[in-house]
């Protein structure tokens, strides 16, 4: 992840709006940073590049990192509301910021949310058993369509293609 690269690609609205946000948390940056790229490299290790697209692979990514983002600033506060919150601002953030298909948004945002709900569950345990548990969940992540309602699927990672 080249970080230089990466806003370049944004528009000064999005990278005002995220200046604004890293002002609200400053010590919630690098976390984050570390957790971005912690979340990419066990992406790959796992999936190769198929986390990429939007596979059973990009929904553990999704939730993996929102989850990951809110264990990592842990350090910065104890206060699970405040982490989640901080997880759902700047990964909403993202979403807006590198448009997408409004279908592969939805399922970006659902996923993004089941990270969070995981961190609530798990926030004191290992790492290592929330990659389990999100390993398993994506085994049974359910493909979506256009006709698809989110709310059936509230503690379940969907996903596009196979």
């Amino acid at each position: 992840m080249n970080l230089f690269k990466t806003l370049r690609r944004i528009n000064f609205k999005s990278f005002w709006q995220l200046f604004k946000l890293g002002l609200s948390k400053p010590f919630f940056i690098l976390p984050t940073l570390n957790a971005t790229r912690e979340c990419l490299s066990i992406s790959t290790e796992y999936f190769g590049r198929l986390h990429y697209q939007n596979t059973p692979a990009n929904a553990f990514r999704h939730a993996f990192w929102n989850y990951l983002i809110a264990k990592k600033c842990t350090k910065w506060s104890r206060r699970t509301e405040t982490l989640v919150k901080w997880a759902k601002n700047i990964t909403d953030w993202h979403e807006n910021a590198f448009r997408n298909r409004e279908l592969a948004r939805k399922m970006d945002l659902h996923n993004n949310k089941v990270g969070r709900a995981v961190f609530i569950e798990y926030k004191v345990g290992p790492v290592e058993e929330v990659i389990a548990l999100l390993l398993e969940m994506t085994k049974n992540s359910i493909r979506i369509t256009e006709q698809s309602v989110f709310e059936k699927h509230q503690s379940t990672l969907v996903h596009l293609t196979e």
